[in-house]
């Protein structure tokens, strides 16, 4: 997958310092542990670190055109580029190895910009012009590989991780407290929005042409999923276009020069991918799975039962609470605080399977492709329900009903009449922002101190949600998938993933996430996706008769740890001292008073404030690590927690199920 960094200065008299561009490559070493590669010119300096997954001899970067006017430094993988290099030599360029990245600097030669419509696959690169002095950044269509950016009157810096950019010795690193907010109410920052108030995410499907100079770049976007049409045909038609399409995928995704393995969660998404891959495959695929002792978390049975019926050889694992004890790989890994409690087992399953192959495929993307959630069919019956009711009412008596009506966060969502009020006196878009967002505008109200609320009181986090939405509402189903694609999607599961993944030199492809395959799938009936209250329904009767008996038809499990229970338990005594206790980091943004009446109603049981707690507490974390005078630095002890021998997974009893 290869990690990326670099450095335009805006004078172009200023050299880089060598030294510079060895410690940005440096500290994101783990993304790329086969190698490294500079380019230096004048006020422009590539770095790249490498993980050899194809053409291992001759794939080392920067690489260059033929007479070295272009060069590149790329993260990721083309999986067209036999076809674009067939394209391309018809057309007069000459390539010297067989690497995908060399592709991108004759696609640019011959289309400029518009070369990011034609390429399939994830990437982020950057690519200099020494004839029209100009740097390319570009980012893949669904974001599943990252890039920063940092600019100011002196540079433009960027990076696929935020150390890249901080790395360089003359950065502002001021926090910004609009993304604290963004972060309180998702459990991550999305968008271009960075916790560093001076640094921007280059969005998916965008680009960047960058010159050297004070003026600030901006962002051009050259692809977006669109749900304004409907395909017709008959259910056959559709599972046959839809079984064409993941099989293309997969097919693509299989493309390396080194042997890949894939996660087996033991539900319908990774399970169709081993399925389709086992077929596409002679040698029996390797595969790995994470479960947890507590049985209501843990998928591990279901797994097994799919590596048997497909004759992989599969390794598992168990995730206990002692990985979460320790926060620092997290917080390293992870550059900005980041919430999402499933990043844990995600470092434990990467490690683990990095021990055994460099490339995994995983089922990510197939919940926001099919709708798999539950929480789709839940307001799909506020929607119809929505309409029954006359604006007035909603507008008027049922707003002011759920500003007093009381919360019950420890209910079942079904039963927490609170939010169906609000859903319901809400319009589709803002009613689903609600439904999805973990802390809510009134508790972020309580929870932030009075010196920040001048600081944020125009922002409004769940506005991106919406937005979103409206992109998609051809009908609420699409809005909904359409807000989870633009903004869940990259900046929450694609960014747990990425991290996860890289931390530990391993690349994760998911084949549901092909902008082809999503462009298909958002073209489908709604009521293909959802039919009778049940979620993918299409992938459901295709992968049935696949699959082992009942697999397909069992209740959706997340990749979720038992939260509220450590929060009781092993993490007790840490939120105490990171998150309340009046002299943290933390207490500059937080009241601390209002977080320790959350964390006593959470311990008697009075509310089901886990989740936020957890927020609390990697933001404090993070805060405590910020504090001590330097970026977020690698912990010692192994993040997976994992049993077996210390440091290393636990094999199932039959290697080979």
């Amino acid at each position: 997958m290869c990690g990326i960094a670099g450095v335009l200065y805006s004078d172009p008299q200023r050299s880089v310092d060598p030294s510079v561009l060895q410690r940005m490559g440096g500290s994101i070493a783990h993304r790329g542990p086969d190698g490294e590669g500079f380019f230096r010119a004048g006020n422009v300096g590539l770095v790249h670190r490498r993980l050899a997954v194809i053409d291992l001899a001759g794939g080392r970067q920067p690489i260059g055109n033929e007479d070295g006017s272009l060069q590149v430094v790329f993260s990721g993988e083309i999986f067209n580029y036999r076809e674009l290099r067939t394209e391309l030599q018809s057309r007069g360029h000459a390539f010297r190895t067989n690497s995908d990245t060399e592709v991108l600097v004759h696609a640019f030669e011959e289309y400029g910009p518009a070369m990011c419509r034609r390429l399939r696959g994830m990437f982020a690169f950057a690519l200099w012009s020494s004839r029209s002095r100009q740097l390319f950044l570009a980012r893949d269509h669904l974001g599943q590989r990252p890039l920063y950016v940092y600019h100011d009157d002196e540079k433009l810096l960027f990076g696929s991780e935020l150390k890249a950019i901080l790395a360089h010795p003359n950065v502002d690193e001021r926090i910004s407290t609009t993304a604290i907010e963004d972060y309180l109410a998702f459990g991550f920052i999305p968008g271009d929005n960075c916790i560093l108030s001076r640094v921007q995410k280059l969005r998916p499907a965008h680009w960047m042409l960058v010159s050297a100079g004070p003026a600030t770049p901006r962002a051009q976007r050259f692809w977006q999923l669109s749900f304004d049409s409907v395909q017709s045909g008959s259910v056959n038609e559709w599972k046959e276009r839809v079984d064409h399409e993941i099989r293309e995928s997969v097919r693509a995704h299989l493309v390396a020069d080194v042997p890949i393995g894939a996660f087996l969660s033991g539900g319908l998404d990774s399970s169709a991918i081993v399925a389709t891959a086992a077929g596409l495959t002679s040698a029996p695929l390797r595969t790995f799975s994470i479960g947890f002792h507590e049985k209501q978390f843990s998928e591990l049975p279901h797994a097994a039962s799919v590596a048997r019926h497909f004759g992989c050889q599969h390794t598992e694992a168990f995730v206990t609470a002692e990985a979460v004890r320790d926060l620092d790989d997290l917080v390293f890994l992870y550059d900005e605080p980041f919430a999402d409690a499933s990043a844990i087992p995600t470092m434990a399953v990467s490690r683990m399977a990095a021990g055994h192959v460099k490339v995994v495929l995983s089922g990510d993307g197939g919940d926001e492709l099919f709708a798999g959630y539950e929480r789709y069919s839940h307001d799909l019956n506020e929607a119809r329900l929505r309409e029954l009711l006359p604006a007035w009412l909603r507008h008027t008596l049922l707003r002011r009903m759920a500003d007093v009506w009381p919360k019950a966060d420890w209910l079942p969502r079904p039963l927490r009449l609170r939010t169906l009020i609000q859903n319901l006196s809400s319009e589709p878009a803002e009613a689903y922002a609600n439904t999805v967002a973990l802390c809510r505008p009134s508790t972020r109200h309580r929870l932030f101190t009075p010196d920040l609320h001048g600081e944020r009181s125009t922002h409004v986090p769940e506005r991106s949600i919406s937005v979103a939405f409206k992109a998609g509402d051809r009908d609420v189903l699409s809005g909904m998938l359409s807000a989870d694609t633009h903004v869940l999607l990259p900046d929450d599961f694609l960014t747990k993933v990425d991290r996860a993944s890289m931390g530990f030199g391993l690349e994760v492809r998911p084949p549901m996430i092909d902008w082809q395959l999503m462009e298909l799938v958002a073209s489908m009936p709604s009521d293909l996706k959802i039919r009778h209250g049940s979620g993918k329904w299409i992938l459901k009767q295709l992968f049935e008769s696949r699959l082992p008996k009942g697999l397909v038809h069992r209740r959706k499990q997340g990749f979720e740890i038992p939260i509220d229970a450590w929060l009781c338990g092993t993490l007790r005594e840490q939120v105490q001292t990171v998150v309340l206790d009046s002299s943290s980091p933390i207490a500059e943004f937080i009241d601390v008073a209002f977080a320790r009446r959350l964390f006593t109603a959470h311990l008697k049981g009075r509310g089901r404030h886990g989740q936020l707690l957890w927020s609390l507490l990697v933001l404090g974390r993070w805060l405590n690590s910020w504090g001590s005078g330097s970026p977020p630095s690698r912990g010692t002890s192994a993040p997976s927690g994992t049993h077996g021998h210390p440091g290393q997974p636990s094999e199932s009893a039959a290697t080979s199920l």
